[in-house]
């Protein structure tokens, strides 16, 4: 029979091959080369200046709404300027800051805003985390539950101001005083006497701000391995010794960031305390009950007009997280230390 001369076709990758090599005997397009070294350019300089075009637009509106008021406010706490005329600057130095050691209402502001948030912060915490807790066990309907407890979170300030302020009127026709009515106690002036008010007050801030803390409590308790759990089991530590000595030990972090954060809100505190004031006056009460260092700063600058001096007002509260986040470090690292 006579030999088969049909040669076998050459595979995909035996041409690509020889193409490789007929381009590298064949000299180099110059127009090629130069597209090639543009798109290189274009790719180094891509790859080196993306990440700070992406993050561009949160300096400039940090520096825009962030660094520049703090500056100009620190520049402006040592002048006297009005509202009507700001910019009309008188050097006082130090004398804005020097007055407010002289002021009483600015010690009463900063009083309140430390009973406030004493009252408002420990139940706050101490309910998130037992909420927790109990969140943290297989419960039916467990997704309804955390979502319902963020709900607070997600209302309105002015909203939930309102209401409260409904359920705490010092006529009969309030909640609160219709429920004490029943159990036989008198009703209570809760917006003109000076713990009642600030009870008032720390009680729509538990309301908005325990489910939040508790979800942040919840996954911190996720996070902590189950050996621990088995194994305080088998020691024979019940539920109550299990929270105490692996949840508690495990959460210390944690707890430890809610309380800096929850003391910072109450430091800053400002809406709940002007809307519950009758007329939504920054006295905060008509004696200054629950007056907070937010609204003392509000009206100042806004009321009085004395720019200057809310400046001062703003410039001393920043010290003071300042003063928390550094309470907070030293804090923490002892914690790892000791840990």
């Amino acid at each position: 029979m006579p030999s088969d001369t049909r040669t076998a076709a050459p595979s995909a990758g035996e041409e690509g091959a020889a193409r490789r090599a007929r381009a590298a005997v064949s000299p180099a397009d110059p127009a090629a080369e130069r597209r090639r070294a543009r798109r290189s350019r274009r790719y180094r300089r891509d790859v080196r200046w993306s990440p700070y075009v992406l993050i561009a637009p949160f300096f400039l509106f940090f520096l825009a709404f962030g660094l520049f008021p703090l500056l100009y406010t620190g520049w402006a706490s040592l002048h006297r300027v009005e509202l009507g005329t700001p910019t009309d600057m008188e050097w006082v130095g130090l004398r804005n800051f020097s007055r407010l050691l002289d002021d009483d209402f600015f010690w009463n502001a900063l009083r309140n805003t430390f009973t406030i948030g004493v009252i408002s912060t420990v139940p706050q915490l101490l309910m998130a985390l037992g909420l927790a807790h109990l969140l943290n066990y297989r419960l039916r309907g467990s997704m309804f539950f955390r979502v319902a407890i963020l709900t607070p979170y997600a209302t309105s300030v002015a909203a939930a101001t309102l209401v409260f302020v409904l359920m705490f009127s010092r006529t009969d026709h309030g909640m609160i005083n219709w429920g004490l009515g029943l159990v036989g106690i008198d009703a209570v002036d809760w917006q003109n006497g000076d713990w009642t008010a600030q009870f008032a007050v720390s009680a729509i801030v538990i309301w908005r701000w325990t489910g939040y803390n508790a979800l942040i409590y919840l996954a911190a308790m996720q996070a902590i391995p189950k050996d621990l759990y088995e194994s305080a089991a088998l020691d024979g530590a019940s539920r109550w010794q299990q929270f105490r000595h692996v949840t508690v030990p495990s959460l210390r972090p944690t707890i430890l960031f809610t309380c800096v954060v929850s003391t910072i809100g109450a430091t800053q505190l400002f809406g709940e305390p002007l809307l519950f004031s009758q007329g939504a006056s920054p006295t905060g009460g008509s004696d200054h009950q629950f007056q907070t260092l937010g609204l003392y700063l509000y009206e100042q600058g806004w009321f009085n007009q004395h720019l200057g001096r809310a400046s001062a007002i703003a410039w001393t509260m920043f010290l003071i997280l300042v003063l928390i986040g550094l309470l907070n470090w030293v804090i923490s690292r002892r914690i790892r230390r000791n840990a």
